[in-house]
């Protein structure tokens, strides 16, 4: 899969060195390890799951110094088990032992969004549906967290604000109904822009059918009454289900026949991957 650019991930990584390294530095590791001593370790996983973030994890210890040397460390999408060696780092110790828990943080939980991203698509596999995730992103990681969503397998909704239009409830309330809030959002943007409307009712649906869009987020819907708007939809638009969907209710809804399925959690609370930091004896 792609790479995100360094241009990208690098504000990221150093702010969070610099966050953890403070006004004076490691004082636990500068006291006890000397400047002149070198070790190598191993990022293992310590569950099965799949990998995102080993960029990051990466940079995080060549930032600190660039003698360090990171080899073998296991491409974004990888599928680990428990014992797998996802990486070996050698370099000067006291940059391995700084950069550990900047480099953890990182990979673990992209590795989290990663696996929980993959528990969805793995289960869906047999339908046509693919697992997408929201806006719903920790300030300041979207892009990794996106990222880590394609490494588990599943595709990115919109990045921003700007670069779709999804009228949701609260737009269509303060618009008077559907109908003005698509025309008035077909007036403003381009001809490249697409318009995504959210329902929650047949008699809603019925509505956008009329004036038309180019897809539908079918809000909290059981799997029947999806199977039912996914008939009367036809293929006129992309369809989305989304509403506190788990690896469990995920299949019910992606066998009524939507498009795609947008889940939340994916990124606001996906559980760390356990991944450990082995020390490699000479």
């Amino acid at each position: 899969m792609r790479t995100l650019p360094r241009v990208v991930i690098e504000p990221l990584v150093r702010a969070a060195l610099l966050e953890d390294l403070g006004r004076a530095g490691d004082l636990t590791t500068d006291a006890i390890i000397g400047a002149d001593q070198t070790a190598t370790v191993q990022l293992v996983s310590r569950e099965p799951g799949v990998i995102a973030g080993g960029d990051c994890a990466r940079l995080a210890w060549e930032l600190l110094d660039d003698r360090v040397r990171v080899e073998d460390l296991l491409p974004d999408g990888s599928r680990v088990q428990p014992g797998t060696v996802i990486a070996t780092i050698t370099g000067p110790a006291r940059a391995l032992l700084s950069g550990e828990r900047v480099a953890l943080n990182f990979l673990g939980h992209l590795s989290g969004v990663a696996t929980g991203t993959a528990t969805i698509a793995d289960a869906i596999a047999h339908t046509q549906a693919r697992v997408a995730d929201t806006r719903k992103t920790i300030p300041g990681l979207r892009a990794l967290q996106k990222h880590a969503v394609v490494a588990g397998g599943g595709s990115n909704h919109r990045f921003g604000l700007d670069d779709a239009v999804l009228i949701k409830d609260n737009h269509i309330a303060v618009a008077g109904g559907i109908t003005p809030a698509v025309r008035a959002a077909r007036a403003h943007v381009g001809h490249l822009v697409k318009i995504e409307v959210e329902v929650d009712s047949l008699e809603q649906l019925r509505e956008l059918l009329d004036i038309g869009a180019d897809a539908v987020l079918l809000d909290n819907m059981d799997a029947d009454l999806l199977r039912e708007a996914v008939h009367l939809i036809a293929g006129r638009m992309i369809t989305e289900a989304s509403g506190r969907i788990t690896p469990t209710t995920a299949v019910p809804l992606a066998e009524a026949g939507v498009d795609l399925i947008s889940v939340g959690w994916l990124t606001h609370s996906a559980r760390v991957l356990d991944i450990g930091l082995d020390h490699v004896p000479r």
